[in-house]
């Protein structure tokens, strides 16, 4: 699904920049988190989408709002929007 690839890219975008305000490396962010640093390698390299619970984790052990972590994303019912320099990628489900 190429809209979830997207969502990941800029997911991961986000958290790169909020690791790195932060000071921490993969690894302290891991340890913080209560996750490994290939988990949050992962999410880094948009490998992998997190749970929410997951975004929680890591927006607290970066000390920002989850809102930084989900800067650029927008979902309506049947469209996942991801804003990239002004401009909207948008995936439309199956659904009407």
């Amino acid at each position: 699904m190429k809209g979830s690839t997207e969502v990941a890219a800029r997911f991961a975008q986000n958290l790169v920049r909020a690791r790195r305000r932060a000071g921490l490396s993969q690894e302290e962010l891991g340890y913080r988190a209560g996750l490994h640093r290939t988990e949050v390698s992962l999410l880094e390299r948009g490998a992998r989408t997190p749970r929410a619970d997951t975004v929680v984790k890591l927006a607290g052990s970066v000390s920002a709002p989850v809102d930084d972590l989900l800067a650029g994303l927008r979902w309506t019912p049947g469209r996942v929007e991801v804003i990239v320099g002004g401009f909207e990628l948008v995936e439309r489900s199956g659904a009407p």
